[in-house]
């Protein structure tokens, strides 16, 4: 019974195959392209980054002065109409400020003569025509180092949707084009990839707004929102 069954497994291990180089071979055409869409909508939200620094004798004089300078622009921002959900510390740095003297053997000689003390506010500012105004009362309050803006859009879900139509029409009409070029026709789509790119905000630098005698002209803008999609279609 062995020796009959032998030659009977031997031809089905050979078959199987045999079966799977058919498939691959009946694997359909298909065609892969890519498109891109993009919509555009004005922005209604503006992320501050105020800075305030305060310089001292000593790291408790500097920090001291610091919290009085940040108080009171916190306070400016609430008066402004700015929530407290709005309103975060993005962070607070002490750092030693030293004079360097050169001395005849080449090397140098450091004198510790301050502390430096930065805190650092992060506000969302969500109505956008006032940006101007709260970065006059920032920067008249105490905010003197670094600063920026970045316009964004609290929920862009319908702007991207737009952009993932036009993105995907595109691709459509990239295939049709191709398609009959090369004398064939679309089948079903086998696949749809999709890549968002985020609109990059532009920076602008608080120490810009220093002399400004009223509120500082802010410019949102518009913000672009594009969307890349690959799709790959089967071939007729």
């Amino acid at each position: 019974m062995t020796r009959r069954l032998l030659p009977l497994a031997l031809a089905a291990a050979i078959a199987f195959p045999a079966m799977a180089g058919a498939t691959d071979l009946a694997t359909p055409p298909r065609i892969i392209v890519s498109g891109e869409g993009e919509a555009t909508v004005a922005p209604d939200l503006a992320i501050l980054t105020l800075s305030v620094m305060r310089e001292a004798k000593t790291a408790r004089a500097a920090l001291d002065a610091n919290n009085d300078a940040m108080a009171a622009v916190i306070a400016a921002m609430k008066s402004a109409g700015i929530k407290d959900r709005d309103l975060q510390t993005a962070g607070i740095q002490i750092n030693p400020r030293y004079n360097y003297t050169n001395k005849p053997d080449g090397s140098q000689e450091a004198e510790l003569v301050a502390y430096q003390v930065t805190n650092t506010l992060s506000v969302r500012v969500r109505d956008v025509d006032k940006t101007g105004e709260i970065l006059d009362k920032a920067v008249s309050l105490g905010v003197n180092q670094g600063g920026g803006i970045a316009f964004t859009n609290d929920n862009p879900a319908a702007t991207v949707t737009e952009a993932r139509k036009k993105a995907v029409a595109n691709a459509v009409a990239k295939a049709k084009t191709l398609a009959e070029a090369a004398g064939v026709s679309l089948g079903r789509v086998l696949e749809i990839t999709d890549q968002n790119i985020a609109p990059t905000p532009m920076p602008i630098n608080a120490k810009a707004f220093d002399a400004a005698a009223g509120a500082a002209p802010v410019q949102a803008g518009e913000n672009s929102y594009n969307v890349q999609v690959t799709v790959t279609f089967e071939l007729k």
